[in-house]
């Protein structure tokens, strides 16, 4: 996105100007001051407008600050003139790496979902019960996404985003090689648990890639694009290969689902970038290299061991996680988007079970047929998508102009209100269509419902957290990651028996009041409370 400096002539002299001049807290900023430091101590109030920057920051820092194209807001962070700075590429660069990570990021969970798919053909082969394939395989594989995200994290601190992001893929994809071919439970589920830990890089290199290109007013919108990806992935494969598996040997689709590993591995070889920039350290350190040599030492990872005596060491990324955790503003909002993500992640393993065990429990729906419903929480995501785009546009539109020019974090959060009552009506009527065998119509309303709940909501939290921690976009990605496996990698413990011995509208139902709970309990007062945690808790 191209910028310009704003030239707009001002009248200081107006009464108006110098009364709002005088009442404002920034009336000294020092017109030398680092705007990159300065976007990232405002963590989570920014002030957009540029009449308001004017106002608050005064001319020799306005004058400073680059605008959109437009001229309507200031750009934070703020470009540099380097054309190398990711914030100043054009439009389609952004778009291709955007849509590379967004490829990458559905890899981790489609490759788990596989397993849903194929539950009852494995529990076959291996001559077990779909309880014992769920608890020993899925279970497991999605508590380790959660884990390999705060390991990738740490390393694409100190040595790049791409290099982290190749290898880690393409030793995701070796080790569902190993799924593929497992001549047993034991070798089958240490595979799928190892591709698991590996293959989540994307799920938390995306924030990073967002905010590293895009600026600030755009990053909600590339955000839903990006969450869309990883969160419609475990609903793709189970819908694409139950057909499959219900027509020839499962380990056909391990097979296809390694097809398209390698697929996103050479797209990320071939046209991923490098969208790190050092823009914090003065001066920027200059390129080592160039051409053809240094993409392929970026991608390799030579050039992250170059400027990684520039960077935060690797054990200091635990360290950081640890520093932005105990924040009440995000602990809270964690605990309440794992436990909202974490009951559909529930849902998506055991949702195979209730539909395909016989009555009274479930439904006992041919292989087909559980194939099919997979299509529901897809179309939900999509839906969601696209609600969660115009809403958080809307929503940050609103805010804005309500604060006279000044975005503050906690707006995000209104979009969490649109999701809430989606996600009663979804769980709730879900519980009752599998616990009273109703028609298919009801499964399908439930279950979608809920899912574009979902979408919207995790974007919200996305949002919101990004805003407030602009310093770790990272350690935010990988917390966020972490809560919602934590979240839901239990469910499928319990869920079935549960609902085997109390019904299942009481088990959704439960699980929807406890979400609906910590939603009263957090997010207003984060809405009342936010700013003032904010400033007393900043980094």
């Amino acid at each position: 996105m191209s910028t310009t400096r704003s030239d707009t002539n001002y009248e200081r002299s107006s009464p108006s100007y110098q009364e709002k001049s005088a009442e404002s807290k920034y009336e000294t900023v020092d017109p030398e001051i680092d705007l990159l430091a300065f976007y990232e101590d405002r963590a989570g109030r920014l002030v957009v407008d540029p009449e308001e920057a004017r106002i608050e920051l005064g001319d020799a820092v306005a004058s400073r600050l680059k605008l959109t194209k437009d001229g309507t807001k200031v750009l934070w962070p703020q470009p540099t003139d380097d054309p190398e700075d990711p914030q100043n590429w054009s439009d389609r660069r952004k778009a291709l790496q955007l849509f590379i990570i967004t490829l990458a990021a559905i890899v981790p969970d489609f490759d788990s979902g596989v397993g849903i798919a194929a539950i009852f053909a494995l529990a076959e082969e291996y001559h077990t019960t779909t309880g014992v394939i769920n608890n020993l395989t899925s279970n497991w594989s999605i508590f380790l996404l959660g884990w390999g995200g705060i390991f990738a994290v740490m390393l694409m601190r100190r040595f790049g985003r791409l290099p982290i992001l190749f290898w880690s893929q393409v030793l995701a994809l070796g080790f569902l090689v190993g799924c593929t071919f497992a001549p047993n439970l034991k070798t089958f589920a240490a595979m799928r648990c190892l591709t698991a830990f590996f293959a989540t890089c994307p799920q938390v290199t995306g924030l990073y890639i967002v905010t590293d290109m895009f600026p600030f007013h755009l990053q909600a919108r590339k955000l839903n694009i990006w969450t869309m990806g990883f969160i419609v992935s475990p609903f793709v494969s189970p819908f694409a290969f139950g057909f499959l598996v219900a027509r020839a040997n499962w380990r056909w689709s391990y097979g296809i689902a390694c097809m398209y590993g390698a697929v996103v591995v050479a797209l990320i070889a071939l046209f991923g970038e490098e969208t790190m920039y050092d823009r914090s350290i003065k001066p920027v350190p200059p390129r080592p290299s160039s051409g053809l040599r240094y993409r392929v030492e970026t991608l390799l990872g030579m050039m992250g061991l170059k400027m990684a005596k520039y960077r935060p060491t690797v054990m200091s990324g635990l360290v950081s996680h640890i520093n932005v955790l105990w924040r009440p503003h995000l602990l809270g909002i964690l605990l309440f988007e794992a436990m909202l993500f974490g009951f559909s992640i529930g849902i998506n393993v055991t949702m195979a079970v209730f539909l395909g065990t016989p009555p009274p429990v479930g439904f006992g729906w041919s292989q087909y047929a559980i194939a099919g419903s997979y299509g529901t929480p897809i179309v939900a995501v999509l839906i969601g998508e696209l609600t969660g785009r115009y809403a958080n546009d809307w929503i940050q539109s609103w805010s804005i102009r309500r604060n006279k020019g000044v975005f503050e974090a906690e707006s995000r959060l209104w979009a969490c209100y649109i999701a809430i009552p989606l996600y009663i009506c979804g769980f709730v009527l879900l519980g009752a269509a599998v616990e009273n065998h109703l028609s298919p119509g009801a499964v399908v309303m439930g279950w979608g419902i809920a899912e574009v709940a979902v979408m919207i909501n995790t974007v919200a939290v996305y949002a919101y957290c990004n805003d407030c921690f602009p310093k770790n976009h990272g350690e935010i990605s990988s917390l966020i990651n972490l809560t919602r496996t934590l979240g839901g990698f239990s469910v499928a413990y319990f869920q079935v028996p549960w609902a085997e011995r109390h019904g299942a509208l009481q088990v959704f139902g439960c699980e929807a009041a406890i979400v609906v709970a910590l939603f009263l309990f957090i997010v207003p007062t984060l809405q009342v409370k936010g700013s003032r945690l904010r400033e007393r808790f900043s980094i």
